[in-house]
């Protein structure tokens, strides 16, 4: 596998037969009506220098090219930008496959959790982990993500919960080319018996070194987790420290994480499938994003949030995996569209431009990924399809036939 890169030779993506962007002049993030805003050129190219777009556009408007160039035949293929996942939690050893089958059978993610399972079991097998398996681990899981067209992923660390394995993780997320996100708040580990005197050690003892890593800052707001209360302590703190600020909220229970995000200007509030309409009010309101997890209510057996409604009401919305060894094993965000579409109700164009400009825009990267336009890093995906809309169309489809990542082929199936 190669990975692109600036400097890369230039590139030629030719007689495609469609080209699928998010639209170019749209400002980040899409939202309402724009939301849907995806341009759709018919036998198309693309153009790849130095790792960027140098330009898109009708096979008739193709200049001549000066130098050497490297051509890939799209005849037959569709182009989209490529995906960008902007919640993973790629940092772990050993499955969950036991509580899967138990799952399966009737008990709930609550009661395996009050019974040392759940985060708390992934917690022990990646403690056991050296820094060498773990990045192994992360190196395995961003392979999966990239032959499904992930091109750009967020990674959370969370799994630690201790400071060796916090930082552990979140140097092998940018070892990787993620975008690292301290979830140090994910879970209060078995050495300590209340969530205030771990929050203690948290941001003494990690925090200091972990925003020399870390881009952002995460934190689970439920029952049985965090308290608002004991979030915006977190929050603050990691804030203070330079870390932009996401939230796990609503994925139970409403306990006020829309509130705390938009009190604390945070990127994004993630998961939502328990919001009701004041919640919904207030994101449309806002300039947080609703980053939606569908694959994870799915995996859950929990309803799935209010896509349409917050789309309808204006909200900013981006879509994700959330892959993660319990509630959410899946590092396919074409599968996701496929359920933004069914279960979500977006529009295969809404669903694009969700896991695409608008989940850049949670990365603080909308500038330079999610478009294929002039300028952006030259991430493409190739759709064996004759139609882009297959994307979400084909159920859990092995379409994507190459993934283009700055400017070079960084997988061919």
């Amino acid at each position: 596998m190669t990975q692109g890169a600036a400097g890369a030779p230039k590139l030629l993506v030719r007689d495609l037969a469609q080209l699928a962007t998010p639209f170019p002049a749209a400002q980040a993030p899409l939202r309402g009506e724009a939301l849907g805003g995806v341009d759709v050129i018919e036998e198309a190219f693309v153009l790849c220098d130095g790792g960027r777009v140098a330009a898109a556009g009708r096979m008739r408007e193709l200049e001549t090219i000066e130098g050497e160039v490297e051509e890939v035949d799209g005849t037959g293929l569709c182009a989209v930008p490529g995906l960008v996942d902007c919640h993973t939690h790629p940092c772990f050893l050993g499955d969950r496959v036991d509580e899967f089958a138990l799952r399966a059978t009737g008990a709930s993610y609550e009661e395996l959790h009050a019974a040392g399972g759940g985060i708390l079991s992934t917690v022990r097998a990646t403690r056991a982990a050296g820094e060498e398996e773990l990045r192994q681990a992360v190196e395995r899981h961003v392979e999966w993500m990239l032959r499904a067209g992930t091109t750009t992923f967020e990674g959370k660390s969370g799994y630690g919960l201790d400071r060796s394995t916090e930082l552990a993780s979140l140097e092998a997320v940018a070892e990787a080319g993620g975008v690292p996100t301290w979830l140090g708040a994910h879970a209060v580990p078995p050495e300590f018996d209340r969530a205030d005197a771990y929050l203690d050690y948290a941001l003494a003892e990690v925090l200091p070194a972990a925003a020399r890593v870390a881009e952002m800052a995460d934190v689970f707001v439920e029952e049985g987790a965090f308290t608002v209360e004991q979030a915006r302590r977190y929050l603050e703190a990691c804030r203070e420290a330079g870390l932009a600020l996401r939230l796990h909220g609503d994925q139970f229970t409403e306990l006020g994480a829309i509130g705390l995000a938009i009190e604390l200007g945070a990127r994004s509030v993630d998961h939502l499938e328990a919001t009701g309409d004041e919640g919904v009010r207030a994101l449309a309101a806002s300039d947080v994003v609703g980053v939606l997890l569908p694959a994870s209510a799915l995996f859950l057996d929990r309803p799935m949030p209010p896509a349409r409604a917050l789309v309808d009401s204006g909200a900013a919305v981006a879509i994700a995996t959330d892959f993660n060894p319990g509630s959410a094993f899946c590092e396919s965000l074409p599968l996701v569209c496929s359920l933004a579409c069914t279960q979500l109700h977006l529009a295969p164009a809404e669903a694009l431009v969700a896991c695409t400009v608008n989940a850049a825009h949670v990365l603080g990267l909308a500038d330079r990924r999610g478009r294929v336009a002039p300028g952006y890093d030259a991430d493409l995906v190739l759709l064996d399809a004759p139609d882009w809309r297959h994307l979400a169309y084909h159920l859990g489809g092995d379409l994507v036939a190459a993934v283009i990542r700055r400017g070079a082929l960084a997988w061919v199936r």
